[in-house]
């Protein structure tokens, strides 16, 4: 399968190029829709079936079958963290063995590669495509809301989860991830005019700050949590006591247990006001679980071990605070492994970018990967 892949190492830059010169940030559904087209037709030339499931604001999903009674689900996002208009201002760009553009690494070239995986699996091992099935969805950078009950419905009473988050810089596969929470807290107040009647108004904006500096103190950082305030907006002019005040919330857990606890908390503080009068509007929640390295997932790390061996690529794992769709299958307990897309780093930024020669390199890990996994079940 690696001669095979080597020989369409071209073709599959020149997917590469074309899916990272199409925005699909994930506010963009008509941009993501289009790489879940050119996706879907692929797919089906290989005799794959491909069930889309519509979203009226997000991108539409895809359940990707070839079997009838599959095994392994693999997950890849097609949507990315950038704004309309990026693909146009910096295009997909090779330099030496790098490729760069927005999406490149995060994750397109994970799509690239496991759409590849399933090539070379037809070409050298045609059996074991009847164990996969593949979501693919539009909104995992926005926290995988209307994505979430698909993946875990199609995860269901599936023996392994295949996660193609891109692997860390040097090389890594992600066992663990910390758990993720957002919340938005909305203060209402009363505004007045700062110099002439400033006893007249009701500060959202000294309220909120309270409530901040509240919830900063839930971190506890040697027990894995982290609770930050990265966004705020409040007021109307400089000279106005300001009548609303928000703030933006982001929660970091390390164990699933956590979760209520921090939630409680988060929830007793903006349950009373500091500065009388005004009045506050908690949102959101916990809506990633943890995914925790436990024997299952260690047992599935050891199996790609010696499918890297036999390759000449040393596995080496990390775990992360970031969240993906790996905390779903993980949390189901399906033993599960991330990162398993292409080499590359700096996502989310101007200088993201991917490996070129792990390209071929993973998608061969990765095809090799479900060859053996399909052969133990």
């Amino acid at each position: 399968m690696k001669e095979f892949l080597q020989t369409k190492k071209n073709e599959m830059l020149l997917l590469l190029e074309r899916l990272v010169n199409i925005d699909s940030g994930s506010s963009h559904k008509e941009g993501i829709d289009e790489v879940g087209g050119i996706l879907k037709e692929l797919y089906e030339e290989m005799g794959f079936s491909v069930e889309v499931h519509e979203e009226s604001y997000n991108g539409n999903n895809l359940v990707i079958t070839y079997g009838e009674n599959p095994s392994i689900i693999a997950v890849a996002h097609m949507d990315t963290v950038f704004r309309v208009g990026t693909a146009k201002d910096r295009p997909f760009t090779i330099v030496g063995d790098l490729a760069y553009g927005p999406g490149v690494i995060d994750m397109k070239a994970s799509q690239v590669a496991l759409l590849y995986a399933m090539k070379a699996l037809k070409e050298g091992n045609p059996q074991a495509l009847e164990s996969m099935q593949i979501v693919l969805n539009g909104d995992e950078e926005i926290g995988s809301d209307t994505s979430r009950p698909l993946i875990e419905k199609y995860a269901e009473g599936k023996k392994y989860a295949l996660i193609m988050e891109p692997a860390r810089k040097d090389g890594s596969l992600v066992t663990a991830r910390r758990g993720v929470g957002r919340y938005s807290v909305y203060v209402k107040g009363k505004a007045a005019h700062s110099g002439i009647e400033p006893q007249n108004g009701i500060s959202a904006i000294e309220e909120l700050a309270h409530k901040i500096i509240k919830l900063h103190a839930l971190a506890n950082h040697e027990e894995g949590i982290s609770v930050s305030a990265g966004l705020i907006e409040g007021g109307e002019s400089v000279n106005t006591i300001a009548p609303t005040a928000a703030a933006h919330v982001d929660v970091r857990i390390k164990f699933a247990e956590q979760a209520e606890i921090i939630d409680g908390k988060i929830r007793e503080i903006c349950s009373t006001s500091d500065v009388p009068k005004t009045s506050i509007t908690l949102e959101g929640g916990i809506n990633r679980p943890p995914m925790v390295k436990n024997q299952q997932t260690i047992e599935l790390l050891e199996i790609i071990k010696e499918t890297g061996a036999e390759s000449g690529i040393e596995i080496t794992d990390v775990s992360t605070g970031g969240g993906s769709d790996a905390s779903f299958t993980s949390a189901m307990g399906i033993p599960t492994i991330d990162g398993l897309g292409p080499v590359g780093g700096d996502a989310h930024s101007e200088k993201e970018y991917l490996e070129i020669p792990s390209l071929v390199e993973r998608t061969n890990l990765l095809a090799e990967l479900i060859a053996r996994l399909s052969a133990r079940e």
